[in-house]
């Protein structure tokens, strides 16, 4: 199997739960990881990727499709003239951040990797909070993708998997987190050296960890 990661909290769950059992309907011990460098604002989130792969001894592969994420111009994570939206992601501000079609390009990319390594399917972390803002995260696009894949694979038993999708991350760090280490991992748009505690990402990670008891490991500028 290939998990799509981040370096964020919600691949970060996914990762540990799918190599340590977290995730018992998807353990696996034949693990692989792969991230994607699509131009966004900085390279921070691929650096704590690969760091939680060394940490778990996930082969890590990062593909670089900056050349495609270069014309997905509007958006404030891949367009450097468009300011990072503050705020919480419930905001219309947020909208700002939506790259055009980016999970259905980039779980596609994966889905070839993952066939011509050998496996038969990819994991992706969406979750419900991203419902409101992101299309590409919906239970309907995931489905929808999962059969494209199989046809345009002649492989009937490929899997397209999305455990977190019916749940929220406050969810996600209150049923999973407890083997992961979130220091680890990284969610900030600003891509400073901590994390700003202001951008959309900042306030939904703040809000996961309080609204679930969990400790907060993250230092916020």
């Amino acid at each position: 199997m290939i998990a799509v990661i981040s370096g964020g909290m919600d691949s970060a769950a996914l990762l540990w739960g799918l190599k340590e059992g977290g995730i018992p309907f998807l353990c696996t011990r034949q693990l692989e990881a792969v991230s994607f460098y699509y131009g966004q604002r900085h390279r921070t989130e691929l650096n704590y990727a690969s760091d939680q792969c060394f940490y778990l001894g996930v082969e890590h592969t990062i593909v670089d499709i900056s050349d495609v994420g270069r014309h997905l111009s509007g958006s404030a994570l891949t367009d450097p003239s468009v300011p990072v939206p503050h705020g919480h992601y419930e905001d219309e501000s947020m909208k700002q951040t939506v790259v055009p079609n980016r999970n259905a390009i980039m779980l596609n990319i994966a889905a070839g990797i993952a066939l011509a390594r050998g496996h038969y399917a990819i994991a992706a972390a969406v979750h419900s909070g991203d419902h409101a803002i992101y299309p590409d995260c919906r239970p309907a696009f995931m489905d929808a993708l999962q059969e494209t894949i199989r046809i345009a694979m002649d492989r009937p038993a490929f899997n397209v998997l999305a455990p977190f999708v019916g749940i929220s991350k406050t969810d996600i760090v209150r049923d999973y987190g407890s083997r992961v280490n979130y220091s680890l991992t990284w969610s900030c748009y600003e891509g400073g050296e901590q994390h700003c505690g202001e951008c959309g990402t900042c306030v939904e990670r703040i809000e996961a960890f309080a609204d679930s008891n969990t400790e907060d490991p993250t230092d916020y500028q």
